[in-house]
């Protein structure tokens, strides 16, 4: 361990002070601060300061010193995967009336279903199109006349596979529709 002296510069452990030793006493150092107070402190509070300017080393030095230790390297990224085709949100399609048309007025019962019918169908016949394996159709709860309507359109498709959709996201009102890309 380094002896302090008059003279050194010290800095105080656990303490944001710095300052010169002005007295040694047995263990006791006093010291002015750099704020101009004199504390007194005890040896083992205290480390020396071995220089007051910092050394920066050159670039080359450093470059030296890179080359001879192993640098680590860092793995290769690996190429990002598509998420599997179960993972993939379904498509939705509302068929709620209000949702389709501005307005209902004129509109009958009969023409609000049709509607809704081949809203479905379009939209099977583009997913089935564009090779999108999985629609969800909301249709409401209601009495159960357009329900059993999609039931009977989609029942027409030989690559379809109809289910109750999320029962904790749509709750009754939706089926899902699966399509299988590859019918054997």
């Amino acid at each position: 361990m380094n002896m302090i002296k008059i003279g050194d510069k010290v800095s105080v452990l656990d303490e944001p002070i710095i300052g010169t030793v002005v007295s040694v006493k047995g263990n006791e150092v006093t010291i002015e601060s750099s704020d101009g107070f004199d504390m007194t402190f005890f040896a083992h509070e205290l480390v020396k300061e071995e220089s007051d300017s910092l050394i920066v080393p050159s670039y080359e030095e450093v470059e030296k010193n890179l080359q001879q230790k192993e640098v680590f390297k860092k793995k290769p990224k690996r190429p990002l995967s598509k998420p599997k085709e179960r993972n993939v949100p379904p498509m939705e399609v509302d068929l709620h009336i209000h949702k389709l048309v501005k307005s209902t007025k004129g509109m009958t019962n009969h023409d609000m279903v049709t509607l809704q019918l081949d809203t479905a169908k379009r939209q099977l016949d583009f997913a089935i199109g564009k090779r999108i394996p999985r629609i969800v159709f909301i249709h409401g709860v209601g009495q159960g006349v357009l329900k059993e309507e999609l039931k009977y359109l989609f029942g027409r498709y030989d690559n379809v596979k109809i289910s109750d959709a999320d029962y904790k996201k749509y709750g009754l009102g939706a089926m899902e529709i699966y399509i299988l890309q590859n019918p054997k």
